[in-house]
């Protein structure tokens, strides 16, 4: 394989790059919060090139959004435990373990403040909730498919995900298990 070659392959220098530089925002944001960095500091942080930033994403709010947009795919798969119940608890326990970790109280204020800074704040914003709504309504649909009934995405957003949300934003935790499973419960 030539050298050019191997520079294209997946999971290569590019995907190295986007995942430090990722991880660069996701520090800063935890150390310094929303909006007290620069698209320089995430360069320093991740060891890159500021113009390697700008030729990616073109601007730090493109870079946060794409954070946010690409952290939420990697996380909360959805199960598939052949019961909505199942898939609940289990997705449940997922989201609760992922926004309690190393990086999801920092994730959970990125995406609050995307959706609170401007234009392309809110279409970030409506991007993420897009995004999480549509992963709902694929394990809903499942059920739906199955024959039994199940609340609308919006419900589950509100009765699991919100109450999870807000006491990791506002540094009510641990999220214990037998909380999580008694959100799961009470909206099913």
């Amino acid at each position: 394989m030539s050298e050019r070659q191997q520079a294209r392959r997946p999971g290569g220098r590019s995907a190295r790059v986007g995942a430090e530089v990722h991880q660069a925002v996701t520090d800063l944001i935890s150390e310094r919060g929303y909006g007290n960095f620069t698209v320089g500091d995430v360069a320093a942080r991740a060891g890159v090139a500021d113009s390697s930033i700008y030729r990616r994403w073109g601007r730090l709010e493109t870079l946060l959004t794409d954070v946010a947009l690409t952290r939420l795919n990697a996380q909360s798969p959805m199960p598939d435990t052949g019961s909505l119940a199942g898939d609940l608890h289990t997705y449940a326990a997922n989201v609760a373990r992922e926004i309690t970790g190393p990086d999801g109280p920092a994730l959970l204020r990125l995406a609050f403040a995307l959706s609170n800074n401007g234009e392309e704040g809110r279409r970030a914003g409506d991007d993420l909730r897009a995004e999480r709504t549509r992963q709902l309504q694929s394990m809903l649909d499942r059920a739906h498919d199955r024959g039994e009934q199940a609340p609308d995405a919006f419900t589950v957003l509100d009765h699991i995900l919100a109450p999870m949300y807000i006491r990791v934003l506002f540094g009510i935790v641990p999220l214990t298990p037998e909380y999580v499973d008694g959100l799961v419960d009470r909206l099913l």
